[in-house]
């Protein structure tokens, strides 16, 4: 996730503190919820250049200005790590079991999904304080993500099979589209006109016409489809297919499926350089993350990092 507001340097001295790296961003940092800690890829080499302790169980992350927000699922909380420093600061309770967290485009807002209490979780980084719980109808959020230009969220119920549509300065939830069973990942176009979700448990990515509010199209996709992750130009959608080890690349004009590249095992959530030209794939069971050259759609290596690989930001 790239962070646009701030300045190039002030990004580069406050990621890291390591002289020969100091200005090499950007970073990918992987939460290992088997390990508890996240990972840290230097994207220009591709190799790990640290870790950082993040709770018991971390998954979904997201930056904003100098923290990293992790939600840690077992302490029902977000945990705040400094990306200067690189060590745990304060925690913010949330409810049952959070899942995937978001920032919004401006970096103001942070979106935390939380599962048992089918809601989301708003909090202000300005004050790292919980400013609003937004209920939705469907069962077991698991992602909440913020369209391009701040002012729509969508949240995908895991077992509800449904995808819920929030307007963001209302803070209240306006649709529901029944989409396939388990939806997971969401993505979207830079512009903002489509929305690509993955159902896991259909095998399945729907396409989601966010003027209409309505499923534009539907296309078959691999053995639970999972992650969700768009190229930073919309002509590419890239989807993990947890059951094939393998990521789908979809072609936003005719969306259709060009291009399976093999990866590791239980491919989850992922993320993308601000180029473009590398992919990064949380491997859950093969406790790696895989690196994909978008430009030729093939596997250029796997790097080794914690237990239980969920999921990527890059910064």
């Amino acid at each position: 996730m790239n962070c646009p507001h701030y300045p190039k340097y002030l990004l580069a001295v406050g990621l890291m503190s390591l002289s020969s790296v100091a200005f090499a961003a950007p970073f990918a940092y992987v939460a290992n919820e088997g390990s508890g800690t996240i990972s840290i890829i230097d994207v220009a080499t591709d190799n790990v250049v640290g870790d950082m302790p993040a709770g018991k169980k971390p998954r979904g992350l997201a930056i904003s200005g100098e923290w990293i927000y992790v939600s840690d699922q077992p302490n029902n909380s977000l945990q705040l790590i400094d990306l200067k420093s690189r060590k745990p600061g304060p925690s913010i309770d949330l409810g049952k079991s959070p899942e995937g967290v978001y920032a919004s485009p401006d970096g103001r807002w942070i979106a935390a999904a939380i599962e048992e209490n089918d809601e989301v979780a708003i909090i202000d980084t300005r004050d790292n304080k919980v400013v609003s719980s937004i209920k939705v109808q469907g069962e077991n959020p698991e992602h909440a993500v913020f369209s391009p230009d701040g002012k729509t969220m969508l949240v995908s119920a895991e077992d509800g099979g449904a995808l819920d549509i929030i307007d963001f300065d209302t803070r209240k939830q306006v649709a529901q589209l029944k989409i396939g069973d388990r939806p997971r990942g969401i993505g979207f176009l830079p512009d903002g006109s489509r929305a690509y979700v993955a159902a896991e448990n259909s095998n399945a990515i729907y396409v989601i016409d966010m003027a209409s509010k309505k499923v534009l199209t539907h296309l078959k996709g691999g053995t639970r489809s999972n992650g969700v992750t768009v190229h930073p130009d919309g002509s590419r959608v890239y989807i993990s297919n947890g059951g094939d080890a393998s990521v789908s690349v979809i072609d936003t004009t005719s969306n259709k499926i060009i291009a399976t590249v093999p990866v590791g095992q239980r491919p989850w959530n992922m993320a993308i350089t601000p180029d473009g030209k590398k992919l990064y794939v949380a491997n859950g069971r093969s406790n790696s993350v895989s690196v994909v050259d978008t430009e030729k759609n093939i596997k250029l290596h796997d790097i080794s990092v914690g237990e239980r690989p969920w999921g990527v930001v890059i910064h």
